[in-house]
């Protein structure tokens, strides 16, 4: 009588998370796009599953900053905010700065393999030009930086902004048509360098210089003229 409950709740589970792949991969993909309504029965038709799953799967992409469920119970892809990206900058590169700081004086033995190990992960998502496998390996390289600062707000913070960029991240790999270029995976296995060496001083300039050129990327991209200019 027990084991029915618990195979229904499984399945439940799965649902959701299915579900929720799948509108998290469009969304940071942006095939749907800042603003987009997300239309349960529509999904619900699109996916051929009940609307339950689709909720349950809603409220976690809402957690994650990625929907918005609007006053009239209508749920949308979360906006960006573009006025405000500086903000967002200013934290992005101080947290980059701080956690390699920390791991760079806290790291041990354990934290630098699986610094490497994210770091291989990531170079075969660039290779292979996969730009979701590439947001994805890429949260979990800083992920496992921050983790070796040893400092769990500062940790927190950072996967808080890792996951609030990621469609920003989508747009910098955009910019290079998902062909990034080498010398950007270099910065990484700079970064993990002088985190080895204990180098304080350097891994803090290699990350504010990490930071830098992808805030400049976005930025050129954002700002591109991309107007037709059409003799009438």
């Amino acid at each position: 009588m027990t084991s029915k409950p618990k195979t229904a709740e499984r399945k439940r589970g799965s649902g959701a998370q299915f579900v929720y792949s799948i509108l998290r991969d469009e969304i940071l993909d942006l095939t749907l796009l800042p603003g987009s309504p997300i239309d349960e029965i529509r999904l619900s038709e699109r996916l051929s599953m009940s609307r339950t799953p689709i909720r349950e799967a809603l409220v976690r992409l809402a957690s994650e900053g990625l929907v918005t469920t609007l006053p009239n119970r209508s749920t949308v892809v979360s906006n960006i905010d573009f006025m405000n990206l500086h903000t967002f900058f200013d934290a992005m590169t101080l947290m980059y700065r701080v956690t390699t700081r920390l791991a760079a004086q806290f790291h041990t033995p354990a934290d630098m393999a699986n610094i490497r190990a994210r770091q291989v992960e990531f170079a075969k998502a660039v290779s292979a030009q996969d730009a979701l496998s590439m947001i994805a390996t890429n949260r979990e390289f800083h992920a496992e930086i921050a983790r070796a600062g040893r400092n769990p707000y500062y940790e927190s913070l950072c996967l808080r902004l890792l996951d609030e960029g990621r469609r920003l991240l989508r747009m910098y790999y955009q910019s290079f048509d998902d062909q990034l270029p080498r010398e950007y995976v270099q910065e990484h296995e700079d970064l993990i360098a002088a985190i080895e060496a204990r180098d304080i001083a350097l891994a803090d300039s290699l990350a504010a210089t990490h930071a830098d050129q992808i805030v400049r990327q976005i930025q050129a991209l954002i700002s591109r003229d991309r107007r037709q200019h059409i003799d009438l």
